[in-house]
């Protein structure tokens, strides 16, 4: 069933169209206001617009760079996420039930990891997977300080549990593909060479990868 058809005068429709790009807040109340009309809601405003094709300029989306209006404001108490139901069914700061409980372990914990590496619990903070961190490239950045960005630590002597720092030096992505046999591996790779050849592993994919890169800058 279609709604009755609210008339407007010339002056009113002349008045619409010139203070189009108000915000339908602000639009109504102005129109209602100016020409008394208490029968038309900011609803029949907003449809008038539509169908005139009075644009706005506003597309409904944030552009970037624009601010929220409500940035860095709290709900009033007792709407939102403050109101009394909301905050019985919230998570406390710290606060475990069921499973959460059962699996939880302590800040220190350290186990054993996918490909044999050892990992720490460093903090309780999300995402999950940024709680853990081996142990050692901790042990490893303790001495050195932080890793280079680019660069991994390599295991020498192949016993992924050894964390002390004189058993794993850094070395950067690409000598690291070389040192796991190359891209189809038909050399031997670096873990699976004897301790005696293991240096001379080493020293060949350091210079092949000094040698791409220098052909990657004549290009």
């Amino acid at each position: 069933m279609k709604g009755r058809s609210i008339p407007y005068s010339a002056a009113e429709l002349a008045w619409l169209e010139e203070n189009r790009l108000l915000p339908i807040a602000d639009y109504h109340a102005a129109f209602s206001n100016a020409f008394n009309r208490s029968d038309v809601s900011a609803a029949n405003l907003h449809a008038l617009r539509k169908r005139k094709g009075w644009k706005t300029g506003r597309t409904g989306c944030f552009t970037p760079g624009q601010v929220p209006l409500n940035k860095g404001k709290r709900c009033p108490e007792g709407t939102g996420g403050r109101h009394p139901n909301a905050r019985r069914t919230q998570f406390r700061k710290g606060e475990r039930s069921g499973v959460a409980t059962r699996l939880y372990k302590p800040i220190g914990t350290e186990r054993l990891y996918k490909g044999g590496y050892l990992q720490r619990k460093v903090n309780d903070d999300l995402p999950a997977q940024a709680r853990w961190r081996s142990v050692h490239l901790i042990r490893w950045e303790e001495v050195n300080g932080p890793l280079a960005a680019g660069y991994a630590l390599k295991c020498l002597n192949g016993d992924r549990q050894n964390t002390d720092p004189s058993n794993w030096e850094a070395v950067s992505r690409g000598v690291l593909a070389r040192l796991n046999g190359g891209r189809f591996k038909r050399r031997i790779g670096f873990d699976q060479a004897h301790p005696d050849v293991k240096p001379v592993v080493m020293a060949i994919a350091k210079l092949e990868q000094r040698a791409s890169e220098r052909r990657d800058r004549r290009r």
